[in-house]
């Protein structure tokens, strides 16, 4: 029994998943705390804030990332301190370029910023984005040594601190937004001085970045910065939006919120597979097995749907019991929302796996291509329905409220608005199952012209998935190299 315990605490599978489950499990009690903390405002302009920093994470290191991980797989020695020094010096410029970008919109700006839910972003962005570079950059060159004990070790010592501090806030200090801020720019700069220490993030090799390596990462960058970009507008395109409505803002942001995170949860161990199965799957492309691809890439998305299934299931009999759990009473009305997203859960496992097989065998232009479609699309229905059908809700309203006679009634006007709100949210939220859709057959279409996919084996190897997961727990002997 303790050999079967160690393999499972040694396997990279479970190290991931670890790792995105416990900082998932902080970051979701963390939440919980900020709901409970903030007036609804005030913690809508949170999740304006936290939301357009991942975004601009993206646009920092989504050009660096995944070409990383591809080609530190498979460098030498040499070659591989060469590559992270280019990735340290490109993400340091494209940060720099950033802030600058960022301090001029505000200074142009500045009263209309003011006045918005983005008033927090546009001031602490440039020391929140300088902060937290060395803990950005670990997380890239471990994940592609696949050293997923120290990312779990680093994440933990990030959210762990916040959520400490977030519990003494709750309890005993009672702070405000700028206050829970200012420590969360405390937390991101020990954790990047935690991994500049050890070396993790590659500061010492900065020196050994030249030109070659400049452009193998930026080549390959071009198209999975776009990806990773896209990727995180697909979900935050909905924030924005919102935010960005006369009618819904920083109250509809706040509402939605509570689904999403629920979501958020859902996606770990998706997540957490598809970390370990992109650096497996093009170490095997660079050595030409496509077979092997195709069979990891069947076992991982097969797998995953599978286990979606009575995840999903069970999460949509409760949703009326997680959102309250997760944001209190008055928060019970987004149950809808989440029941529309476990639908889109059902799909998710199939699309990631889709977009981290074209990456694995050099395709990143055309998993650019899926995302830009999958976004378009996002953006296209969000907006007729949040600035579309928003006016044409609120004037149905107001004329049935008129022919009633019972204008006067501020309480029936609250209930129509919040109906009008709950009911503007949920078509979001059904606007993310279209887009899934169209980006799992655009995605098909452009991985069958790379390799031929038999759709029903990934039903088949998903059962055998399991089916060989739990041999290996009964007989732990089996030398036999499994890839899950």
């Amino acid at each position: 029994m303790a050999n079967i315990l160690a393999k499972i605490l040694r396997n990279n599978n479970f190290l991931s998943l670890a790792n995105n489950g416990l900082v998932a499990v902080l970051g979701f009690f963390s939440f919980i705390l900020l709901v409970r903390i903030l007036p609804t405002n005030d913690f809508g302009e949170w999740v304006l804030f936290v939301t357009t920093l991942n975004f601009i994470d993206m646009l920092r290191f989504g050009i660096t990332r995944t070409a990383i991980v591809r080609f530190l797989s498979g460098a030498d020695t040499i070659q591989g301190k060469q590559l992270i020094g280019s990735n340290y010096a490109i993400n340091l410029t494209s940060t720099l370029l950033l802030i600058i970008i960022v301090l001029v919109v505000n200074h142009y700006a500045h009263v209309a910023i003011a006045d918005s839910g983005f008033s927090l972003f546009f001031t602490w962005f440039p020391v929140v984005a300088l902060i937290s570079l060395p803990f950005n950059n670990a997380l890239s060159v471990l994940q592609a040594r696949m050293r997923f004990d120290l990312i779990l070790l680093l994440r933990m010592f990030n959210v762990g601190s916040f959520m400490i501090y977030l519990v003494l806030n709750y309890y005993f200090f009672h702070s405000g937004l700028l206050e829970i801020t200012w420590y969360y720019i405390i937390t991101n700069l020990a954790t990047s001085m935690i991994a500049s220490i050890f070396n993790w993030d590659g500061i010492r090799y900065v020196g050994k970045a030249n030109s070659k390596t400049n452009r193998i990462i930026l080549n390959f960058g071009k198209y999975t910065s776009g990806t990773l970009i896209g990727s995180n507008l697909l979900k935050s395109a909905d924030t924005f939006i919102i935010g960005l409505s006369p009618f819904l803002g920083t109250i509809g942001v706040a509402l939605y919120s509570i689904p999403l995170k629920l979501t958020e949860i859902i996606e770990i161990p998706i997540r957490s597979f598809a970390m370990t199965a992109f650096p497996s799957m093009s170490k095997a492309s660079i050595e030409g097995n496509k077979e092997w691809v195709k069979h990891i890439f069947y076992r991982n998305a097969g797998g995953m749907f599978l286990m979606m299934v009575p995840v999903m299931l069970f999460c949509f009999i409760f949703a009326k019991e997680f959102v309250t759990i997760l944001g209190g009473p008055e928060y019970t009305q987004t149950a809808g929302i989440f029941q529309i997203f476990c639908l889109y859960g059902l799909l998710l496992p199939i699309d990631r796996f889709i977009g981290v097989a074209l990456d694995s065998v050099n395709r990143p232009k055309q998993n650019f291509f899926k995302v830009v479609y999958m976004t378009l699309a996002n953006i296209i229905g969000d907006s007729i329905v949040v600035f579309g059908l928003t006016y044409l809700i609120l004037m149905s309203a107001v004329v049935t409220l008129l022919l009633s006679g019972v204008y006067e009634s501020s309480v029936l006007v609250l209930v129509s608005t919040t109906f009008t709100t709950i009911t503007i949210l949920e078509l979001v939220a059904i606007i993310t199952i279209l887009f899934t859709i169209i980006g799992i057959i655009i995605g098909f279409y452009y991985l069958n012209q790379e390799m031929k996919i038999r759709y029903r084996m990934i039903l088949k190897e998903g059962f055998l998935f399991y089916w060989e997961f739990f041999k290996r727990l009964i007989h732990p002997g089996d030398k036999q190299k499994l890839y899950f």
